[in-house]
C-alpha cells in the first residue's frame, strides 16, 4: 500500500509534508468511521477487541508526551509513547530509504519498498494480507523522495500482537522478492507513467523538479521513469534492501499500550530481523538554479500554473516562521493572500495553494493552481504580484493574529490519535528534532511578530529566484476580470481528472 492521499492540515501536522503536484506524500494510516466512545466504552468493561476494525478512528484527547528514546543493540533508533487509553498499538519505520538514494537507477527505492509484502518464506502476498487480516491488523509501506516507511497497527493483546509482529518482521527484514510479483509491479509502474501522459498537472510539476533540483538526487520522480524501470533486476532490489533497510538506518517509533520493557522487546525484535549495516548518508545539498520558465505544450481547456524556488531544509531554525508566514499566504486555504485574491476577487480558479516541502536537503517553496488556458499569463501575473507585495510588506497584525489562532485550534490534531502520534515520531527520529519539537513548534508560532515572519520570508524567498512550469494549449490571451466583492459563480478553473 502506498499512502499517498491525504488531507491538507497546516503546517504543525506537516513534519513530512507533500511537494505539490505528487511530487511526494505525507502518511497516515486510515481510520474508519466507529466511534471513539464505543471503543472506550469496551476497554474500560474489560471487553476484549477482536479486530481493530473496532479501534479505527479513535482520537484520544490532546494530552503532554513523554517521548522516550533509545537504540537498540543493532543501531536502530527507537522513540516510544506510552498510550494505555486503548488495548492497541501503532508501530512504524522509517528508514532513509527514499528515492534520493536511488542513484544512477531512479525508481529502485519505490520498486523495493513495493516488494515487500510480496512474499516471505512460505507465504505470497495474499497469505501475509490473509495473515494480517486474520490478526485484525493493518500494515501499510510507502517510498518518497527522503525515506521510506513500513507501519503496522495491532492490537495489544499478547495472542494477537506476537503473530502480527513475526509477519510484520519477516515482511520488512526478510521479503523473497518473487519474480512473478517483482514483473507484476514494474507492470503496473509503467501503466503509470502512460496515464501521467495525460495529467498535465503530472507533467508540470515532473518538469519543475528537474528544473528546479538539475543534478541533485530530488530532480527525478520517485517512481523512476519508463526507460529506467525496465532495467532494474531482483538483484539490484535485494541489494538495494541489504543496504538501505538496515537497522542502522531505521527509526522505529511505537505508540500504544504497551510497557516500557514490552516497547524495548518489540524494538529489538524488529531491528534484529533487519539487514545488518549502517546509517546511510544524509542527502546533499543542492545548488541554486537560474531563475526560468517553461511551458510545456498540452491540449486542454485550462492552463496549470506551477512556480518554485528552493525553499527550508527540516532542521532550519526558521521552520516555525515561514511555516506561519506561509499559512497566511496560500497554505490555510479560504482566506489566504492568494485564494482571496486569485479566487474570491475574481473568480479564476478554484484554488491556489502555497507550501514549503522541508526535507533532509532544502525542499521546494511552490505555488500551483489551475485557470482558463485564455486568462493564464494575466493570472501568472497576479500570482507573482500577490507574491510581491506579501515578501516586501508582510503580513497584517490582523493576518498573524489569526494565523495563530486557527493553529492553536488546530494543535490538538497533532496527537489525537496513536496513528497520528507516531507519524511525529517517526518524523522526529528521522529529522533529528528535539522530543519536544511540539511544545517547541507551537510556543515559537505563538511568540512570532509581524517583522519576525516578514523577515524570515524574505530570507529563504525571493521574487527573482523563480522557477516556473506551465502546461496548457497556446490560445490568446483575455485580459482579467477586475477584482469585485461577487465574482461570476463559478470559477474558471474547472479542476480535471
Amino acid at each position: 500500500m502506498n499512502e499517498r492521499n491525504l488531507s491538507r492540515r497546516g503546517p504543525l501536522i506537516a513534519l513530512v509534508f507533500i511537494a505539490v503536484a505528487g511530487a511526494l506524500a505525507f502518511y497516515l494510516l486510515p481510520a474508519t468511521d466507529v466511534t471513539a466512545s464505543q471503543a472506550l466504552d469496551n476497554a474500560k468493561s474489560g471487553k476484549k477487541l477482536q479486530s481493530l476494525a473496532e479501534l479505527d478512528g479513535k482520537a484520544p484527547s490532546r494530552r503532554q508526551l513523554n517521548v522516550q528514546t533509545w537504540k537498540t543493540a543493532d543501531g536502530a533508533k527507537v522513540l516510544f509513547v506510552e498510550a494505555r487509553e486503548l488495548p492497541m498499538f501503532d508501530l512504524r519505520l522509517t528508514f532513509a530509504a527514499g528515492s534520493s538514494q536511488d542513484g544512477d537507477v531512479p525508481g529502485l527505492a519505490q520498486l523495493t519498498n513495493a516488494m515487500l509484502n510480496e512474499g516471505v518464506a512460505g507465504k505470497d502476498v495474499s497469505a501475509i494480507a490473509e495473515g494480517f487480516e486474520s490478526l485484525g491488523a493493518d500494515f501499510g509501506n510507502g517510498a518518497f523522495r527522503d525515506m521510506a516507511v513500513a507501519s503496522l497497527r495491532s492490537l495489544s493483546a499478547a495472542d494477537k500482537r506476537g503473530p502480527a509482529l513475526k509477519l510484520f518482521a519477516e515482511v520488512v527484514g526478510k521479503p523473497t522478492f518473487p519474480a512473478d510479483s517483482f514483473a507484476r509491479i514494474k507492470n503496473q509502474m509503467l501503466a503509470g507513467f502512460e496515464y501521467q501522459k495525460q495529467n498535465p498537472g503530472k507533467l508540470a510539476g515532473l518538469e519543475l523538479m528537474k528544473r528546479l533540483y538539475g543534478d541533485h538526487p530530488y530532480a527525478h520522480s520517485s517512481d523512476g521513469t519508463a526507460q529506467s524501470i525496465p532495467p532494474i533486476t531482483l538483484a539490484q532490489a535485494r541489494a538495494f534492501h541489504a543496504r538501505a533497510y538496515a537497522a542502522g538506518n531505521a527509526v522505529i517509533a511505537l505508540v500504544g499500550d504497551l510497557s516500557r520493557a514490552e516497547a524495548e522487546a518489540i524494538a529489538n525484535q524488529v531491528s534484529g530481523a533487519l539487514p545488518k549495516g549502517p546509517a546511510l548518508a544524509k542527502t546533499p545539498p543542492p545548488v541554486e538554479p537560474k531563475a526560468s520558465v517553461h511551458h510545456i505544450e498540452f491540449p486542454s481547456k485550462q492552463t496549470n500554473l506551477m512556480l518554485a524556488q528552493l525553499g527550508i531544509d527540516r532542521d532550519d531554525p526558521d521552520y516555525a516562521a515561514v511555516s506561519l508566514g506561509n499559512q497566511i499566504l496560500g497554505g490555510g486555504g479560504f482566506g489566504t493572500r492568494l485564494m482571496t485574491e486569485v479566487r474570491e476577487k475574481r473568480g479564476l480558479t478554484y484554488g491556489v495553494y502555497s507550501g514549503f516541502t522541508a526535507m533532509q536537503a532544502r525542499g521546494p517553496f511552490m505555488i500551483n493552481l489551475q485557470t482558463r488556458a485564455q486568462m493564464s499569463e494575466g493570472t501568472l501575473k497576479l500570482v507573482q504580484d500577490v507574491f510581491a507585495d506579501y515578501l516586501e510588506n508582510g503580513p497584517t497584525q490582523k493576518e498573524l493574529d489569526d494565523a495563530k489562532r486557527e493553529l492553536a485550534g488546530s494543535f490538538p490534531l497533532s496527537t489525537a490519535s496513536n496513528a497520528d502520534i507516531v507519524g511525529q515520531l517517526g518524523a522526529m527520529g528521522f529529522y533529528d528534532l528535539p522530543l519536544s519539537y511540539l511544545e517547541d513548534f507551537m510556543r515559537q508560532s505563538q511568540e512570532l511578530t509581524v517583522e519576525q515572519v516578514k523577515a524570515a520570508l524574505n530570507k529563504h524567498l525571493s521574487t527573482d529566484k523563480m522557477v516556473i512550469v506551465t502546461a496548457g494549449p497556446t490560445v490568446p490571451q483575455e485580459p482579467l476580470p477586475a477584482p469585485t466583492d461577487k465574482p461570476a459563480e463559478q470559477p474558471l478553473g474547472v479542476p480535471e481528472h
